[in-house]
């Protein structure tokens, strides 16, 4: 402040008296008293524009994950009637697990176990279209879960997502390689027959070893879906 004082001071000793006087009062007011913001002031705009960025990235960070879970599953929109079962106490998140009603739940997981019978291919068709495919078997504790529900079900051979286009190369329906320690076969099985591809649980064979290979024709089968978290 005391620069700009000497400045004025300095410029109107040095000027003349005519241009003193034509000075407008106005413009001799506006130089010795210039206007001035608070210095403070451009720290609260920065600031301000600081929070505005973090604001705009949250919402593109958090808004598409939230839409995502919005949007229903393709078994959502294929049933209309749900059954749901309190979820584990450490699930804060989320605290109902829920399955289409008469299907069978367990873990994370949805089980339909089917009345009628197919062939692989119509078999494969008929779960996606439920929006769910044939089940992927990953654990001995699945294993003894289905082998159990089978035991009051009518049919003796019913489909799991196992089969191979080579003899001996077996793949699940979600195109992983068959994990040997989480195999359940009968025994003497597989035959690793070139007409024997497909794969199924037979029911009446001793748990949980009941995997058998045959022919790709008619059985029953059990679809897996993702259970809906609510």
């Amino acid at each position: 402040m005391a620069s700009e004082i000497t400045y004025a001071e300095v410029k109107f000793k040095n000027a003349s008296p005519t241009a003193a006087v034509e000075v407008p009062p106005e413009t001799k007011k506006h130089e010795r008293h210039p206007q001035k913001y608070p210095q403070w002031l451009p720290w609260l705009i920065s600031l301000l524009l600081l929070l505005v960025c973090i604001a705009l990235v949250i919402t593109l960070l958090v808004a598409p994950s939230s839409h995502r879970r919005d949007q229903p599953t393709a078994l959502q929109q294929n049933f209309m009637e749900w059954q749901c079962v309190l979820a584990v106490p450490q699930d804060k998140d989320q605290g109902w697990t829920c399955c289409p009603k008469g299907w069978r739940h367990f873990q994370k997981s949805c089980y339909y176990v089917s009345d009628g019978m197919m062939s692989w291919v119509e078999s494969v068709q008929n779960c996606t279209g439920m929006g769910s495919h044939l089940v992927v078997i990953n654990s001995k504790a699945e294993q003894v879960f289905l082998s159990e529900e089978l035991r009051q079900s009518p049919g003796d051979n019913y489909y799991i997502g196992l089969s191979a286009e080579k003899v001996g190369q077996w793949h699940w329906v979600d195109q992983t390689a068959l994990n040997v320690t989480a195999a359940f076969w009968r025994k003497d099985e597989p035959s690793n027959k070139d007409d024997q591809k497909c794969v199924v649980i037979h029911r009446t064979s001793e748990r949980p070893n009941n995997w058998n290979d045959v022919k790709c024709g008619r059985h029953h089968r059990i679809c897996e879906a993702a259970a809906v978290t609510v």
